[in-house]
């Protein structure tokens, strides 16, 4: 069995109250890892209630480097005072930096824009004992040649989101994530009003994306075609989720993974997406959803719909995207790294 320190970004808690896709990673991998017999330290934001040995930071926030440094000295001092079998980084590089020239197995996972030079350095520095990790093919097309990656995408937790074979005939599309320009929400409302489709919105309006939703979301808002239903915790993400005909993605920007496209069809829920970013790795195009190049392939692809078994939805997260598949994946790439460091 391993001794495995997983760290995550100060911010928010492990798992998160709502919003963080990263910190809901952490908290499935840890609580795999310990059902699995494995031992797990977990450095977090002091009021994380995940498996394993909690750490709590006594740096609150990544912008700070005080902070940083206080964060990844504490890191450090642990390791080096336990038998650590691999550190698997979810935070800024920075963590690492106090060990990266020590014999120590390491595993570093991008979950945001990877910046080439900070993959070169870390290699570098290094030496060998650094490997890296990416939830998407797309987002290591400008760094594949840099040092050793693995691909282990995002997933979702089997239990937490309940499958539903069927849903009405009149089912709403739905929309789920940050309120903010580049996700695409007000694309979103043009599909389902072009589409005459009912549209349910729920998400939280991060700090600056006020103006855009009192400009392009809220005028829209009837609470009959469309309804927005606020930020949403897991139970009421799977209640929503599992009552749509579809996930609507209309993406604005190169997202590299995107977890609740996996959310939806855990419920059987199939996805709409632009072709943008991972979403044609993850949605199998006409079989899961459908992929489209513009608005207006989207709106044709709701009303082929009834064209997708919400089945093989399913059948894709439990091949693909369940914790317990990723947690595999990420203990394969554990052991190459220790490999490496012996």
């Amino acid at each position: 069995m391993l001794h495995v320190v997983l760290s995550a970004d100060p911010e928010l808690p492990v798992p998160p109250k709502l919003y963080g896709g990263i910190e809901r990673i952490i908290d499935l991998l840890a609580r795999e890892l310990v059902r699995l017999g494995h031992q797990v330290t977990l450095f977090a934001h002091p009021a994380s209630v995940s498996a394993g040995r909690l750490m709590g930071y006594r740096g609150q926030s990544s912008a700070s480097c005080v902070d940083t440094f206080l964060n990844a000295a504490m890191i450090t001092r642990y390791c080096l005072s336990n038998k650590v079998d691999v550190i698997h980084n979810f935070a800024r590089l920075q963590y690492l930096l106090p060990m990266l020239p020590l014999r120590i197995p390491k595993l570093m996972t991008y979950q945001r824009a990877i910046t080439p030079r900070s993959v070169r350095i870390g290699d570098r520095l290094s030496r060998g004992t650094l490997q890296f990790a990416a939830i998407s093919h797309h987002m290591v097309k400008s760094v594949a040649a840099i040092g050793t990656w693995h691909i282990v995408p995002n997933c979702a937790s089997l239990q937490t989101y309940d499958f539903r074979p069927s849903v009405a005939a009149d089912a709403p599309l739905m929309f789920l994530g940050r309120i903010e320009e580049i996700k695409g929400a007000h694309l979103a409302i043009e599909i389902a009003r072009r589409a005459r489709r009912r549209l349910f919105i729920a998400g939280n309006v991060p700090e600056g994306g006020r103006s855009y939703f009192e400009t392009k979301i809220k005028p829209h808002i009837d609470n009959d075609q469309v309804v927005y239903v606020g930020p949403v915790d897991d139970v009421g993400k799977n209640r929503l989720l599992g009552q749509a005909s579809a996930l609507l993605m209309p993406l604005l920007w190169e997202e590299p993974f995107g977890i609740v496209m996996v959310e939806a069809m855990a419920c059987g829920t199939p996805v709409l997406a632009l072709d943008r970013g991972a979403a044609p790795e993850v949605v199998e195009d006409g079989v899961t959803g459908f992929v489209q190049a513009n608005v207006d392939g989207l709106i044709e692809a709701v009303g082929r719909l009834d064209t997708i078994d919400r089945r093989m939805c399913r059948g894709r997260v439990e091949r693909e995207y369940s914790d317990a598949v990723i947690t595999e994946k990420y203990l394969a790439a554990y052991e190459t790294v220790i490999a490496a460091c012996k």
